[in-house]
């Protein structure tokens, strides 16, 4: 007989939400010091930023506005409320973290290739609680769990296209930086995020 998946509880939900909310602000924070981009709707977020001078954290809210209607109808309201509660965390996080902890300077490969695992660790800790950052995190959980598409992979090669546009923003050195920072990323997901390994999902 098939056993049924264990399902995770509220505690363990809110419990993830904020590690992982806390690993992809930290990896952000290494980003922003090295002046590199980061792909998803984070990375529109930051290029916006960069240009506008705009906060980061309310930019990202409102570039994910477009997304809930998806996440209403596709992925339901659990996965949806989960997800709001992440994004405005973040938003929160993504601001106070640089005020936690001072960063006097970091190598810009150090900072692409280990921010970029800390975010990816982050994003794998919430799409495990059935939850993301909003965006094309959306869109990427949703090709996994009905159409088989690795979402590690659709997210890599959404991040090439938004990192391709970078470098109209940003010096081409700190484009392949930031590249080199996605797979990193994306490589933590697709590596460790698979239909079927992991079965303690609510």
């Amino acid at each position: 007989m098939k056993s049924t998946p264990e399902k995770h509880n509220l505690v363990e939900d809110a419990l993830a939400i904020l590690w992982g909310v806390s690993f992809v602000a930290l990896g952000l924070a290494l980003y922003q010091k090295a002046l590199l981009v980061t792909g998803s709707s984070a990375g529109v977020a930051l290029l916006i930023s960069y240009v506008t001078g705009y906060g980061f954290g309310v930019i990202f809210f409102l570039v994910n506005l477009p997304f809930w209607y998806l996440a209403v109808k596709k992925m339901g309201w659990g996965f949806t409320l989960r997800t709001f509660a992440a994004v405005t965390l973040f938003s929160i996080l993504s601001r106070l973290t640089p005020q936690w902890i001072e960063i006097a300077d970091v190598a810009p490969l150090y900072a692409a290739v280990i921010g970029g695992g800390l975010m990816g660790t982050g994003l794998l800790i919430l799409f495990r609680h059935r939850a993301g950052l909003g965006g094309f995190n959306v869109l990427a959980l949703y090709l996994q769990e009905r159409h088989g598409i690795r979402a590690g992979y659709f997210s890599l090669a959404v991040d090439l296209c938004i990192l391709g546009l970078s470098m109209f923003v940003i010096d081409w050195t700190q484009a392949l930086l930031s590249i080199a920072g996605a797979v990193a990323l994306n490589l933590v997901i697709a590596i460790n995020h698979r239909p079927g390994r992991y079965v303690g999902m609510s």
